[in-house]
């Protein structure tokens, strides 16, 4: 009689190019870039990180209701983006703007949503930072966590089905995976042998759980194996591994019909959002300034650039000044447009609109037109 033990006595390895320095680690082998790739990477990076910052800045002001960053894990962000294509389905949580950002989605539009105003494709129905772009590939971010990775496994039987030269793939973090549509996903996609695949960012919290309490095993990674699904952890801080386990695992989840998971190892450098009272409420502020100071990102991609000789290509000062000056004007357009008209907020659910429906219209409007001092009068009826 033999029991297996609860756990392996090694931890599982993370796949990693970059040193912290910026320096390619001896023996790595990674998805080689050109120059131009590259120095597209590192400027969305930046953009992403002046976004998040104006965007958080204009929630404290007031201006917006609610908004969440992706600071420390902007590559993540940006090098899966780079690693996919346009056809590739892309089922996010709420971290990854830059997939967005990188499919073209423009600041305009970004803040259209924020502020939900008449040109937000949503039509004002989403809380901010809850994108969405059908031209895009992108579908719209729903709050409940997790209920995007079947959604995803679903839409990979579709292109597997349709016989389409593509992939679906959806992103969470390490508190989904203890979520059941997590479990369930993962096994209808093993069963089904579709090409989808999960991107797990593991940044330590779930808002303020740490993973210690959230399971016993050896992060995330392990859980593919459990279910027969090709697996790989990676350091999430570092661009290269990002892109180049991405790139592979696009590959292989479309020419062997395949699911594949990656644990992005990664952290939280921000706030979970901005309902938080402040950084350091269930962290330790050295905690917090060693990942911000040491392991960002963004840095570390930009030393591997400056030692090829490529930074004198990026006018960083001027990418950050301009991408700042396109978003403050952006953001003054958005809060300038009117809101959605009423209508809008029954729409779009049923070709013809039920009796149900059309009666709580009428009754919303009733409302509106017996308490007008209730209601922002920029609503349109």
């Amino acid at each position: 009689m033999r029991f297996l033990p609860e756990s392996a006595q090694e931890r599982i390895s993370c796949y990693r190019v970059l040193d912290d320095r910026g320096q390619l680690i001896d023996g790595s082998t990674f998805k080689d870039i050109s120059k131009e790739l590259a120095i597209k990477m590192y400027s969305q990076m930046v953009t992403l990180q002046v976004m998040d910052t104006i965007f958080y800045e204009a929630q404290r002001q007031g201006r917006i209701s609610f908004y969440l960053t992706s600071i420390g894990e902007e590559a993540i962000n940006i090098a899966s983006a780079a690693a996919l294509t346009g056809d590739d389905v892309v089922f996010p949580q709420y971290r990854e703007p830059g997939i967005l950002l990188w499919r073209g989605f423009t600041l305009q539009e970004f803040a259209n949503q924020c502020f939900g105003n008449k040109a937000d494709y949503g039509k004002g129905r989403q809380m901010p930072i809850h994108y969405g772009s059908n031209k895009l590939n992108y579908f719209t971010v729903s709050s409940p966590i997790a209920t995007q990775i079947p959604h995803a496994v679903g839409a990979a039987y579709s292109l597997k089905m349709d016989k389409r030269n593509a992939c679906a793939v959806t992103f969470f973090g390490d508190g989904g995976t203890s979520e059941g549509d997590f479990h369930a996903a993962m096994n209808f996609a093993a069963v089904m042998d579709v090409p989808v695949i999960f991107i797990c960012r593991n940044n330590g919290w779930a808002i303020s759980t740490p993973t210690s309490e959230q399971f016993k095993s050896d992060g995330v990674v392990v859980r593919g194996q459990a279910y027969g699904i090709r697996s790989i952890r990676i350091d999430g801080n570092d661009t290269l591994a990002v892109y180049s386990a991405v790139h592979a695992a696009r590959d292989m989840a479309v020419s062997e019909c395949r699911p594949i998971l990656i644990e992005a190892l990664t952290y939280r450098a921000g706030q979970h959002s901005t309902i938080e009272e402040g950084l350091t409420k269930y962290r330790p502020a050295d905690e917090v300034e060693y990942w911000r100071r040491s392991r960002d990102p963004i840095a570390r991609f930009r030393k591997w650039i400056e030692r090829n000789e490529w930074l004198c290509d990026v006018d960083e000062p001027a990418l950050r000044t301009n991408s700042r000056k396109e978003l403050l004007h952006a953001i003054q357009v958005a809060e300038k447009l009117e809101k959605p008209l009423l209508k809008e907020l029954f729409t779009d659910v049923y070709d013809e609109l039920p009796s149900n429906l059309s009666e709580q219209e009428r009754e919303v409007r009733r409302m509106v037109e017996k308490y007008p001092s209730d209601y922002p009068a920029d609503v349109p009826l």
